[in-house]
């Protein structure tokens, strides 16, 4: 009887969390449907969003929730590479458990706590200090200048993405550690006993061994970047309008749904709208996120 009931149980653990997935795609789905009805597919396709007339598209939304990610995810991959290898390779045995925990304790540090110490910290010294000497160095080329094109601004898409690339950076580097001290002893020490040195053994052997798990991570830094929300708001300037330019202010799904759930009206097309924003992040995010946990659990099983 006991065994029974403990496999029920174990079943409806199970089970619960399949239900509470399904409840979130349905209601996103069902209640956001009125808008994908009401505007068709330019929905998606269309810049506008003015509650007063009630026009409503996601592309300047989509555009800015891309953006943000991919600079973050730009900036972040490299530095945690970096950080890795040191850890990994060169870092005294006395200092890397300090390190490492240091590490974790930045992941767990609140978004939100990310968001205020970027908007009146970090946004000043990058427009100072990174977006000026860019503007300068890059803005004069053809096509690529207009990326880097404009004055520089605290409240940008690059701020958000370079916050967003600070707050992914403690996973993904957590995940190229672990990646990294699962390559297998003898391989390393079979280099280093042909006269390879630090560099070589990091780039022709560690490197190669985790690259598909390294790419998962990077793709689930993605996801968890897609997603973020508070920090985000803070920094990104929620202006509804897609710019050539990265340092123009712009918006991200999750920052304009935080900012205007709370006026949309019970009923409304603007509640709609912003309910299959959601259900759009939704899709997005599960989509990297499958990607990468095929990626990592290919390489790690």
């Amino acid at each position: 009887m006991a065994d029974a009931v403990f496999h029920a149980l174990l079943w409806a653990s199970g089970a619960l969390v399949l239900l509470i997935l399904g409840a979130m795609i349905a209601m996103l789905a069902y209640d956001g449907w009125p808008a994908l009805r009401h505007f068709g597919v330019a929905f998606y396709t269309t810049a506008i969003w003015n509650p007063v007339t009630e026009r409503f598209g996601a592309a300047s939304m989509l555009f800015g929730t891309l953006v943000t990610a991919v600079i973050a995810v730009v900036v972040a991959v490299p530095v945690s590479f970096g950080i890795a290898f040191f850890l990994t390779e060169v870092c005294p045995q006395a200092l890397r458990k300090p390190i490492g925990v240091t590490i974790q304790l930045l992941a767990a540090v609140p978004s939100i706590i990310y968001g205020m110490w970027g908007a009146l910290v970090v946004a000043p010294l990058i427009a100072a200090y990174i977006q000026a000497p860019l503007v300068a160095l890059l803005s004069w080329l053809p096509v690529v200048g207009e990326v880097f094109a404009g004055p520089p601004q605290q409240f940008s898409v690059f701020t958000a993405g370079i916050i967003l690339a600070l707050m992914i950076l403690p996973f993904i580097t957590a995940m190229f550690v672990e990646t990294l001290e699962s390559v297998p002893a003898m391989l390393a020490e079979s280099a280093y006993g042909i006269g390879a040195t630090t560099w070589e053994v990091f780039r022709n052997v560690r490197v190669p061994y985790g690259r598909t798990a390294m790419v998962g991570a990077g793709m689930l830094g993605l996801g968890r970047a897609l997603g973020e929300t508070m920090a985000v708001t803070f920094v990104i300037g929620n202006a509804n309008r897609i710019s050539t330019s990265i340092f123009a202010p712009g918006s991200s799904i999750a920052s304009v749904i935080a900012n205007e759930f709370g006026e949309a009206q019970s009923g409304s097309l603007k509640l709609y709208s912003l309910l299959q924003l959601g259900f759009a992040l939704f899709v997005i995010s599960f989509i990297v996120l499958a990607i990468s946990r095929w990626l990592v659990r290919s390489r790690l099983d």
